[in-house]
Protein backbone atom coordinates (compact mmCIF):
# COMPACT_ATOMS: atom_id res chain seq x y z
CA UNK A 1 0.00 0.00 0.00
CA UNK A 2 1.12 3.40 -0.74
CA UNK A 3 1.07 6.02 1.93
CA UNK A 4 -1.80 7.44 0.71
CA UNK A 5 -3.74 4.21 0.84
CA UNK A 6 -3.12 3.46 3.95
CA UNK A 7 -4.05 7.49 5.42
CA UNK A 8 -7.56 6.65 2.83
CA UNK A 9 -7.80 2.57 5.21
CA UNK A 10 -7.35 4.90 8.64
CA UNK A 11 -10.34 7.23 7.51
CA UNK A 12 -12.66 4.38 6.48
CA UNK A 13 -11.66 2.97 9.64
CA UNK A 14 -11.74 5.48 12.33
CA UNK A 15 -13.56 7.97 11.39
CA UNK A 16 -16.45 6.50 8.87
CA UNK A 17 -18.29 5.38 12.05
CA UNK A 18 -19.97 7.02 14.98
CA UNK A 19 -17.04 9.27 15.85
CA UNK A 20 -18.43 10.48 12.54
CA UNK A 21 -21.26 12.60 13.80
CA UNK A 22 -20.21 12.63 17.77
CA UNK A 23 -23.35 15.73 17.72
CA UNK A 24 -26.20 13.47 16.66
CA UNK A 25 -29.51 13.53 18.18
CA UNK A 26 -30.85 10.76 16.78
CA UNK A 27 -29.15 7.54 14.32
CA UNK A 28 -31.29 5.27 12.85
CA UNK A 29 -30.11 2.63 10.68
CA UNK A 30 -31.27 1.55 6.92
CA UNK A 31 -29.31 -1.09 5.26
CA UNK A 32 -25.69 0.33 5.52
CA UNK A 33 -26.70 3.98 5.67
CA UNK A 34 -26.74 5.18 8.53
CA UNK A 35 -29.80 8.30 8.59
CA UNK A 36 -28.51 11.25 11.17
CA UNK A 37 -30.74 13.99 12.74
CA UNK A 38 -28.69 17.18 14.42
CA UNK A 39 -30.30 19.92 15.74
CA UNK A 40 -31.92 23.05 13.83
CA UNK A 41 -33.55 20.71 11.40
CA UNK A 42 -30.81 18.90 9.99
CA UNK A 43 -30.53 15.37 8.22
CA UNK A 44 -27.42 13.82 7.25
CA UNK A 45 -26.82 10.48 5.20
CA UNK A 46 -23.29 8.82 5.87
CA UNK A 47 -22.06 5.47 5.42
CA UNK A 48 -18.99 3.56 6.39
CA UNK A 49 -19.58 1.48 3.14
CA UNK A 50 -22.43 0.30 1.03
CA UNK A 51 -21.61 -3.17 1.43
CA UNK A 52 -21.82 -4.47 -2.01
CA UNK A 53 -25.13 -3.38 -2.66
CA UNK A 54 -26.19 -3.02 -6.08
CA UNK A 55 -27.66 -0.23 -8.19
CA UNK A 56 -31.23 -1.74 -7.53
CA UNK A 57 -30.71 -1.69 -3.67
CA UNK A 58 -29.08 1.68 -4.00
CA UNK A 59 -32.14 3.00 -5.98
CA UNK A 60 -34.32 1.64 -2.83
CA UNK A 61 -32.57 3.24 -0.31
CA UNK A 62 -32.64 6.72 -1.46
CA UNK A 63 -36.54 6.96 -1.30
CA UNK A 64 -36.61 5.25 1.82
CA UNK A 65 -33.90 7.16 3.46
CA UNK A 66 -35.85 10.77 2.14
CA UNK A 67 -38.95 9.25 3.33
CA UNK A 68 -37.90 8.77 7.05
CA UNK A 69 -36.88 13.12 7.16
CA UNK A 70 -39.77 14.15 5.07
CA UNK A 71 -41.77 12.41 7.74
CA UNK A 72 -40.18 15.05 10.03
CA UNK A 73 -41.84 18.56 9.61
CA UNK A 74 -38.88 19.95 11.95
CA UNK A 75 -36.64 18.37 9.28
CA UNK A 76 -35.73 21.21 6.50
CA UNK A 77 -32.55 19.99 5.31
CA UNK A 78 -30.94 16.35 4.38
CA UNK A 79 -27.19 16.20 3.07
CA UNK A 80 -26.23 12.84 1.40
CA UNK A 81 -22.12 12.75 2.07
CA UNK A 82 -20.74 10.41 -0.54
CA UNK A 83 -17.15 10.26 -1.45
CA UNK A 84 -15.21 9.69 -4.36
CA UNK A 85 -13.49 6.31 -3.57
CA UNK A 86 -17.20 4.53 -3.11
CA UNK A 87 -18.48 1.71 -5.29
CA UNK A 88 -21.81 3.12 -5.43
CA UNK A 89 -23.50 1.97 -8.81
CA UNK A 90 -26.41 4.32 -10.05
CA UNK A 91 -25.96 6.37 -6.60
CA UNK A 92 -25.55 10.04 -8.63
CA UNK A 93 -28.79 9.63 -10.78
CA UNK A 94 -30.73 8.25 -7.54
CA UNK A 95 -29.81 10.92 -5.36
CA UNK A 96 -30.92 14.01 -8.87
CA UNK A 97 -34.09 11.62 -9.06
CA UNK A 98 -35.19 12.05 -5.69
CA UNK A 99 -34.77 15.89 -4.78
CA UNK A 100 -31.43 16.03 -4.50
CA UNK A 101 -29.01 19.09 -5.25
CA UNK A 102 -25.43 18.13 -6.00
CA UNK A 103 -22.59 20.52 -4.70
CA UNK A 104 -19.40 21.53 -5.41
CA UNK A 105 -16.94 18.39 -4.57
CA UNK A 106 -14.37 18.91 -1.84
CA UNK A 107 -10.64 17.29 -1.13
CA UNK A 108 -10.75 15.01 1.62
CA UNK A 109 -7.07 16.33 2.63
CA UNK A 110 -5.03 13.74 5.38
CA UNK A 111 -1.89 15.13 6.86
CA UNK A 112 0.17 14.82 10.54
CA UNK A 113 -0.44 17.79 12.97
CA UNK A 114 3.27 17.90 13.53
CA UNK A 115 3.35 19.63 10.26
CA UNK A 116 0.84 22.09 10.88
CA UNK A 117 1.89 23.05 14.33
CA UNK A 118 4.67 25.42 13.22
CA UNK A 119 4.86 29.14 13.99
CA UNK A 120 3.40 31.63 11.72
CA UNK A 121 3.56 35.60 11.47
CA UNK A 122 0.54 37.66 11.73
CA UNK A 123 -0.07 41.09 10.14
CA UNK A 124 -0.29 43.89 13.04
CA UNK A 125 -3.01 44.09 14.94
CA UNK A 126 -4.53 40.29 14.65
CA UNK A 127 -4.72 37.84 17.81
CA UNK A 128 -5.80 34.49 17.43
CA UNK A 129 -7.95 32.90 20.34
CA UNK A 130 -10.27 30.20 21.11
CA UNK A 131 -13.62 31.49 21.89
CA UNK A 132 -16.04 30.16 24.67
CA UNK A 133 -18.30 32.38 25.29
CA UNK A 134 -21.82 32.47 23.89
CA UNK A 135 -21.61 35.98 22.22
CA UNK A 136 -18.47 35.46 20.90
CA UNK A 137 -19.48 31.94 19.12
CA UNK A 138 -22.73 33.87 17.69
CA UNK A 139 -20.70 36.30 16.07
CA UNK A 140 -18.45 33.71 14.92
CA UNK A 141 -21.11 32.07 13.28
CA UNK A 142 -22.71 34.93 11.54
CA UNK A 143 -19.18 35.97 10.31
CA UNK A 144 -18.83 32.45 8.89
CA UNK A 145 -22.39 32.34 7.60
CA UNK A 146 -21.75 35.72 5.85
CA UNK A 147 -18.45 34.42 4.32
CA UNK A 148 -19.93 31.33 2.86
CA UNK A 149 -23.32 33.54 1.34
CA UNK A 150 -25.51 32.78 3.30
CA UNK A 151 -27.78 34.64 5.96
CA UNK A 152 -26.82 34.36 9.70
CA UNK A 153 -28.71 31.34 11.02
CA UNK A 154 -30.04 31.56 14.42
CA UNK A 155 -30.69 27.66 14.28
CA UNK A 156 -27.23 27.11 13.15
CA UNK A 157 -25.87 29.29 15.73
CA UNK A 158 -27.27 27.84 18.53
CA UNK A 159 -26.53 23.66 17.32
CA UNK A 160 -22.77 25.42 17.81
CA UNK A 161 -23.51 26.87 21.25
CA UNK A 162 -25.00 23.80 22.70
CA UNK A 163 -21.96 21.44 21.39
CA UNK A 164 -19.80 23.76 22.76
CA UNK A 165 -21.50 23.28 26.39
CA UNK A 166 -22.36 19.49 26.05
CA UNK A 167 -18.41 18.80 24.06
CA UNK A 168 -15.61 19.64 26.02
CA UNK A 169 -13.08 18.57 23.53
CA UNK A 170 -14.63 20.90 20.80
CA UNK A 171 -12.74 23.61 20.21
CA UNK A 172 -13.87 27.32 18.07
CA UNK A 173 -11.03 29.47 17.24
CA UNK A 174 -11.33 33.14 15.34
CA UNK A 175 -8.82 35.97 14.30
CA UNK A 176 -9.58 39.27 15.26
CA UNK A 177 -9.00 42.38 14.49
CA UNK A 178 -10.05 45.59 16.18
CA UNK A 179 -12.75 43.55 18.03
CA UNK A 180 -13.99 42.08 14.74
CA UNK A 181 -13.76 38.52 13.45
CA UNK A 182 -11.84 38.08 10.62
CA UNK A 183 -11.32 34.20 10.07
CA UNK A 184 -12.42 31.38 12.02
CA UNK A 185 -12.51 27.70 12.35
CA UNK A 186 -13.14 24.51 14.80
CA UNK A 187 -10.75 21.68 15.65
CA UNK A 188 -12.81 18.42 16.81
CA UNK A 189 -10.46 16.03 18.29
CA UNK A 190 -11.92 12.15 17.52
CA UNK A 191 -11.92 9.97 20.88
CA UNK A 192 -10.30 6.93 20.20
CA UNK A 193 -8.73 7.84 17.00
CA UNK A 194 -5.48 9.19 15.18
CA UNK A 195 -7.73 11.84 13.96
CA UNK A 196 -8.54 15.79 14.87
CA UNK A 197 -10.89 17.40 12.43
CA UNK A 198 -10.44 20.87 10.83
CA UNK A 199 -13.77 22.49 9.83
CA UNK A 200 -15.57 25.46 9.28
CA UNK A 201 -12.42 27.75 8.39
CA UNK A 202 -13.07 30.79 6.63
CA UNK A 203 -11.37 34.11 6.04
CA UNK A 204 -12.95 37.79 5.51
CA UNK A 205 -12.53 37.93 1.56
CA UNK A 206 -10.60 42.01 2.74
CA UNK A 207 -7.94 40.03 4.69
CA UNK A 208 -7.50 36.78 2.55
CA UNK A 209 -3.59 36.07 1.27
CA UNK A 210 -2.23 37.54 4.64
CA UNK A 211 -1.46 34.43 6.03
CA UNK A 212 -4.21 34.67 8.65
CA UNK A 213 -5.88 31.03 8.13
CA UNK A 214 -2.84 29.35 7.46
CA UNK A 215 -1.78 30.57 11.11
CA UNK A 216 -5.26 29.50 12.83
CA UNK A 217 -4.82 26.66 11.53
CA UNK A 218 -1.56 26.05 13.43
CA UNK A 219 -3.08 27.16 16.14
CA UNK A 220 -5.45 24.18 15.92
CA UNK A 221 -3.32 21.64 14.66
CA UNK A 222 -1.04 22.25 18.20
CA UNK A 223 -3.72 22.37 20.15
CA UNK A 224 -4.83 18.91 18.83
CA UNK A 225 -0.55 17.75 18.98
CA UNK A 226 -1.26 18.16 22.73
CA UNK A 227 -3.97 16.36 23.10
CA UNK A 228 -2.32 13.12 21.60
CA UNK A 229 -3.68 13.30 18.07
CA UNK A 230 -1.22 12.37 15.71
CA UNK A 231 -3.33 13.12 12.22
CA UNK A 232 -5.13 16.12 10.98
CA UNK A 233 -8.09 15.08 8.69
CA UNK A 234 -10.62 18.39 6.56
CA UNK A 235 -12.56 18.68 3.60
CA UNK A 236 -10.90 21.20 1.74
CA UNK A 237 -11.91 24.12 -0.51
CA UNK A 238 -9.74 25.05 -3.41
CA UNK A 239 -9.27 27.94 -1.29
CA UNK A 240 -7.84 25.63 1.74
CA UNK A 241 -6.27 23.00 0.21
CA UNK A 242 -2.84 24.75 -1.34
CA UNK A 243 -2.52 25.57 2.29
CA UNK A 244 -2.44 21.74 3.82
CA UNK A 245 -0.49 20.53 0.45
CA UNK A 246 2.80 23.23 1.36
CA UNK A 247 2.34 21.45 4.40
CA UNK A 248 2.66 17.75 2.95
CA UNK A 249 -0.75 16.76 3.30
CA UNK A 250 -2.43 14.07 1.30
CA UNK A 251 -5.58 14.32 -0.66
CA UNK A 252 -6.62 10.83 -0.22
CA UNK A 253 -10.15 10.96 -2.29
CA UNK A 254 -13.12 13.54 -2.91
CA UNK A 255 -15.99 14.43 -0.95
CA UNK A 256 -19.22 15.65 -2.72
CA UNK A 257 -22.42 16.82 -0.86
CA UNK A 258 -25.93 16.33 -2.26
CA UNK A 259 -28.44 18.44 -0.56
CA UNK A 260 -32.48 17.95 -0.24
CA UNK A 261 -34.34 21.01 0.72
CA UNK A 262 -38.21 20.97 2.30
Amino acid sequence: MTASDELLAAYDAQLRTDAETPSALTVKHLGALRLVTFSGGRGFITYQDLAGADRAQIERWVPEALDYYSQNPAIAKVEWKTRGHDHAPGLHEALLANGFIEEEPESIMIGAASALAVEVPLPEGITLRRVTKDADIRAMCAMQDLVFGEEPSAEYADAIVARAHRDPLFELWVADHAGEIVSAGRLEPVPGTDFAGIWGGCTVESWRGQGIYRALTAARASSALAQGYTLIHSDSTGYSRPILERYGFTKVSTTTPYVWKR
